[in-house]
C-alpha cells in the first residue's frame, strides 16, 4: 500500500510540474493571469500611466528612498545590468521606482533618489490606499513598522521584486532581489527578444 501510495504521489507532482510548465511555456497565454495592469502615479514630470510607455519594456520596483539596506541593493543590481544594455536596447526600456512610503517621498526627492541609480529612471507614488491596491494587483507587499529609539520614527517592510512588463502591457516576468545583475540582464534581453 505504501508503493501504490508513492507511486501515486510521484505520479501527482509529475502531472503538476506538466501543467506548470505549460502554463509558463510560450503558449501565448498570459504568465500571470490576473495580475498587473494599468495605473496612474505622481511624479516629478508629472502624472505618469503604464499606457505612456507602451511599446518599451518597464521595470518597475516598489521601495522606498530611506530603505536602509534591500533598495539600494536591488536598485543597485538593476542598474548595474542596465549599463550592459546597448543604447538601442536602453530605447526599449523604461524604469519606474514607486515609493511606498508617500508620507517622506515627495516627487522631487523621488526623482534626485531615481537619477542616482539610472538616468532614465523615473520615481513616482500615490496615496497609501492607490498604493496598496496597485502592489496587491502586482504581487508585492508593504507595511509600516514602527522603530523605537529611531530618528526616522519607521521603517516599511516590502517584498523585493522587479517587476516585468512587457511591451502591450502585461507582466511578463519578476526578477528576484537575489539575481545577479547577469542575471537581471539575462531576464531583460529575453524580454526585449519577445
Amino acid at each position: 500500500m505504501k508503493t501504490f501510495f508513492r507511486i501515486f504521489l510521484i505520479l501527482l507532482a509529475l502531472t503538476a510540474t506538466v501543467h506548470a510548465w505549460s502554463l509558463f511555456s510560450s503558449s501565448g497565454e498570459e504568465r500571470y493571469p490576473g495580475m498587473g495592469g494599468d495605473f496612474t502615479l505622481q511624479s516629478a514630470q508629472g502624472e505618469i500611466s503604464l499606457k505612456d510607455f507602451r511599446g518599451q519594456v518597464v521595470l518597475m520596483y516598489f521601495g522606498y528612498t530611506s530603505c536602509p539596506d534591500v533598495c539600494p541593493t536591488s536598485l543597485g543590481a538593476l542598474s548595474a545590468a542596465l549599463k550592459k544594455l546597448g543604447d538601442k536596447e536602453m530605447e526599449q526600456i523604461q524604469p519606474l521606482f514607486v515609493s511606498v512610503d508617500p508620507a517622506r517621498d515627495s516627487v522631487e526627492k523621488l526623482r534626485e533618489y531615481s537619477r542616482y541609480f539610472h538616468p532614465k529612471m523615473i520615481g513616482a507614488t500615490a496615496d497609501l490606499n492607490y498604493l496598496q491596491a496597485l502592489a496587491n494587483r502586482y504581487g508585492a507587499y508593504f507595511r509600516k513598522v514602527e522603530v523605537e529609539n529611531s530618528s526616522m520614527g519607521y521603517a516599511v517592510d516590502h517584498s523585493s521584486t522587479i517587476y516585468v512588463v512587457g511591451k502591450s502591457g502585461k507582466l511578463v516576468d519578476m526578477i528576484q532581489h537575489s539575481d545577479s545583475p547577469k542575471r537581471i540582464l539575462e531576464h531583460v534581453r529575453t524580454v526585449l527578444e519577445d
